[in-house]
């Protein structure tokens, strides 16, 4: 019998996971690959503000899996994960919302989770009851309709009703969302819907650290704070929510901001069931603890990569691998070596992070970041630079999953398609 690889996840890193290792060993006959998510499609989670915003259409943009698996030599079981029995080596599915069929069994001799992560509300109250999440294609959809439906209820009547918006968390997401929106509004204006315009939109970016993008360099963190301040939006650091109501968020100070819609953005977590799996060890936002090597501590035969794993940068300083979609790209990258290398017996090769900067997509009106390699030296780099770096790093998901000739047939597809299509997602 073939041996038995299980990825659980199709996010970034598990479908890319997936597609290499059906290119290789799939193909070569050498293991059956089964890739398992909840969703029959795949969108890329750094677009998911440009899907609430509607600058993307996800029908447009996904990818299915069961074709993917069809194209590349893997395949495909619909269904989410609840358990694992590791004695046995099997895990246990259920059916994914809006299914019905029973509890069953998939049989592994490796498996790989790559179930990514979600926002984390930090006990604060309030927050699950009354806030919008980006964490998934619905919840990205679920935010577009109600931003559009308010614009149609403007535009219906005669008086201008201000949307009031609060963000909480100044991350990568929270920051890229603000300056979406603000996009869509003018372009929402330029199909003449009545009472769309940026003075009708107030959003209040908070963020409880001393800065917004930590990730980034100081000079480029100010210059996307002030990229948001010239854009309209009220950008407030050092500022604590310590509840979310119905009306609006309540600050630690006592201040009461109120908020037709709160959006949060702050925080990451991985999914609570991890913590059940038979024993493995978890950190304490339940990411998996792996070795360099991606293993398990506590299971050599199960691997974790990207948001919901905790992997050592080395082993000296403590310090451990971002959760950032460049290292889910890379550990993809390794862990594709590394099963054939297990497969074979062979020593199992550590994983080494390169950061490569960040970039950060204020919309169509800038991009900013800090880059390491040949542009590091400048210490920020934005304009149209930035924004072509930017634009590249989804291309070369793409690549990854489609192969380069049919990404670039996917391009000319989209320009061709943006001709006869509005700007903006307006359904």
């Amino acid at each position: 019998m073939k041996h038995r690889i299980v990825i659980v996840g199709g996010g970034a890193g598990g479908i890319e996971l997936a597609t290499r290792l059906g290119k290789t060993l799939g193909r070569r006959n050498h293991a059956t690959i089964t890739l398992v998510d909840a969703n029959l499609t795949h969108i890329w989670k750094p677009l998911f503000h440009e899907v609430a915003a509607g600058s993307l259409n996800p029908g447009v943009d996904e990818l299915n899996y069961i074709a993917q698996a069809k194209w590349n030599h893997f395949h495909f079981q619909h269904g989410r994960m609840t358990g694992i029995d590791r004695t046995r080596k099997a895990i246990r599915l259920t059916a994914p919302s809006g299914t019905s069929w029973q509890e069953r069994e998939i049989e592994y001799e490796t498996l790989v989770m790559a179930v990514g992560s979600h926002c984390n509300d930090f006990g604060t109250p309030g927050v699950q009851q009354h806030c919008q999440f980006l964490d998934s294609r619905a919840q990205a959809e679920r935010l577009h309709g109600m931003l559009l439906n308010r614009y149609m209820r403007s535009h219906a009547s005669d008086t201008a009703h201000p949307l009031e918006i609060a963000i909480v968390g100044a991350g990568a997401t929270g920051v890229e969302l603000c300056a979406e929106l603000q996009h869509a509004v003018r372009v929402i204006k330029g199909y003449g819907v009545k009472h769309a315009c940026p003075s009708t939109l107030n959003i209040t970016l908070l963020e409880s650290g001393p800065r917004i993008l930590p990730v980034l360099n100081e000079q480029a963190s100010q210059a996307v704070h002030n990229g948001l301040k010239e854009l309209g939006i009220n950008v407030r650091v050092g500022t604590t929510v310590k509840e979310v109501t119905e009306n609006g968020v309540v600050l630690a100070d006592g201040e009461t901001l109120n908020a037709d819609l709160k959006i949060w953005a702050a925080g990451i977590k991985a999914p609570e069931f991890l913590n059940t799996l038979d024993g493995l060890e978890t950190n304490r936002i339940n990411q998996l603890n792996v070795k360099r090597t991606l293993q398990t501590t506590l299971d050599d035969s199960i691997f974790a990569l990207g948001d919901c794993s905790s992997c050592p940068l080395d082993d000296t300083s403590g310090r451990f691998v971002p959760p950032r979609a460049q290292a889910a790209n890379q550990q993809a990258a390794l862990l594709c070596k590394n099963l054939e290398r297990h497969l074979g017996g062979e020593p199992l090769l550590d994983f080494k992070y390169e950061d490569k900067g960040t970039l950060i997509s204020l919309a169509s009106f800038d991009a900013v970041g800090s880059l390491n390699g040949i542009f590091s030296g400048k210490g920020i780099t934005r304009g149209i630079i930035a924004k072509t770096l930017y634009t590249s790093l989804y291309r070369l998901h793409q690549a990854a999953l489609y192969g380069t000739p049919r990404m670039l047939i996917k391009m000319l597809a989209e320009y061709l398609q943006r001709k006869t299509r509005p700007k903006l997602r307006l359904h």
